[in-house]
């Protein structure tokens, strides 16, 4: 039979791994997610040898997996004159025998080069489609010689569907992100000038920008002047007059646009 109750009862255990990973896919992404929660996965190192994983949560093709108390790793020794590029990845596997799976941590050591490092090939496996290993990449581990870099993330922290919070609020302008939404608000004044503009002076995180401009018109008071309020890849956002002629009379606008 191709039709299940997931969540019903059936009077055997019948929940498996498989239906939760399809459920959550088609809910909420296909895509590696880390979720804005404890420490976020937060790396850090301890010694040029070991790195610490704070906690967090987050979910590898469907599958939820979290961190519940930091975890440590070991990066190998850098050689003298060669650069090298490791990644820290959550590694999931099942056992092809009993069916068990587990989620770890592992590090994939890079090749050491003389003049550029280049990161290692993450292994490619699709759980639903019966692999039986996965890898999710979280930091970049950059080794100059002996010398160890500063951690790079490879993932953007996703907050919670429906937490709301306000990011910036001041001079008129109004930034709220409500789950995978953001929502911008201007009210105020602008001079008079036919392109004069207001500056907001909170630019938005990379995580928090839309990949292309984003517009939305706002509303005069006199009826007649247009004004648009802009949000940029950038990151920046401005209210503007647009057109042959400017008023500095008070209006509000906003706009909304989804979280890539």
């Amino acid at each position: 039979m191709t039709i299940e109750l997931v969540d019903g009862k059936a009077g055997v255990a019948h929940i498996s791994s498989e239906d939760k990973a399809i459920i959550h896919q088609a809910k909420f992404s296909k895509s590696d997610v880390v979720y804005d929660w404890g420490d976020a996965f937060k790396c850090s190192m301890s010694s040029s040898n070991r790195a610490t994983i704070g906690t967090g949560c987050a979910s590898i093709q469907g599958l939820d997996w979290h961190i519940t108390a930091a975890e440590s790793v070991t990066i190998s020794n850098g050689s003298q004159g060669m650069k090298r590029n490791d990644i820290i990845c959550a590694h999931y596997h099942r056992d092809s025998k009993t069916g068990n799976e587990l989620v770890n941590l592992v590090v994939l050591k890079g090749t050491p080069n003389a003049t550029a490092a280049a990161d290692p090939t993450i292994p490619a496996g699709k759980i639903l489609s019966g692999a039986v290993d996965a890898y999710m990449p979280l930091w970049r581990i950059p080794l100059d010689g002996i010398t160890v870099g500063t951690p790079v993330r490879l993932f953007t922290p996703r907050g919670a569907l429906w937490d709301s919070v306000t990011l910036y609020n001041a001079k008129g302008f109004t930034v709220i992100r409500t789950g995978m939404m953001m929502l911008v608000k201007y009210s105020g004044n602008i001079g008079n000038g036919s392109w004069d503009l207001v500056q907001c002076e909170y630019v938005l995180p990379a995580e928090l920008r839309p990949p292309v401009e984003v517009n939305g018109m706002v509303c005069v008071s006199n009826g007649q002047t247009a004004r648009m309020l802009v949000v940029n890849p950038n990151g920046t956002i401005r209210c503007a007059n647009m057109g042959a002629a400017g008023s500095n009379q008070g209006c509000v606008g906003s706009l909304c646009y989804p979280i890539p």
